[in-house]
C-alpha cells in the first residue's frame, strides 16, 4: 500500500476557490491511479474525481464537472483537487485515495489519506 498525506483544506466562502494536495509515499507513484472521494456528515463517501496513471484519463462527479480540476504530478508523487466556484454542498471532509485500478465506488480502493475538511459558508 502506498501512503497518503492531503494538506489544503480549510474554510473558504461560497463562490471562492482551494487547491487540496494529496503526497504519496511508499510506493511507486505512477503506478497507481488516484482519486478524489468526499464525506459530508451523515452521509456515505462519494467519488468526487479520479485520474489515470499517466494523467491522460480523468473523470468528475456530475456535481463538480466544470468546477473542479484533478491533476498530478508524477515526480513529485503528488496529486491536486483544484476547487472552483465552491458551494455550501461542496462542505465535507475531502479524501485522496489511490488505487492500481478506477472505480466511482469508493469500497474498491486500496489506500486512502486521513482526509482534510473543507468548510464552505454561505
Amino acid at each position: 500500500q502506498v501512503q497518503l498525506v492531503e494538506s489544503g483544506g480549510g474554510l473558504v466562502q461560497a463562490g471562492g476557490s482551494l487547491r487540496l494536495s494529496c503526497a504519496a509515499s511508499g510506493g511507486t507513484f505512477s503506478d497507481y491511479a488516484m482519486g478524489w472521494f468526499r464525506q459530508a456528515p451523515g452521509k456515505e463517501r462519494e467519488f468526487v474525481s479520479a485520474i489515470s496513471q499517466s494523467g491522460r484519463g480523468t473523470w468528475y462527479a456530475d456535481s463538480v464537472k466544470g468546477r473542479f480540476s484533478i491533476s498530478r504530478d508524477n515526480a513529485k508523487n503528488t496529486v491536486y483537487l483544484q476547487m472552483n466556484s465552491l458551494k455550501p454542498e461542496d462542505t465535507a471532509v475531502y479524501y485522496c485515495a489511490a488505487d492500481r485500478a478506477i472505480d466511482r465506488d469508493y469500497t474498491s480502493w486500496d489506500s486512502w489519506g486521513q482526509g482534510t475538511q473543507v468548510t464552505v459558508s454561505s
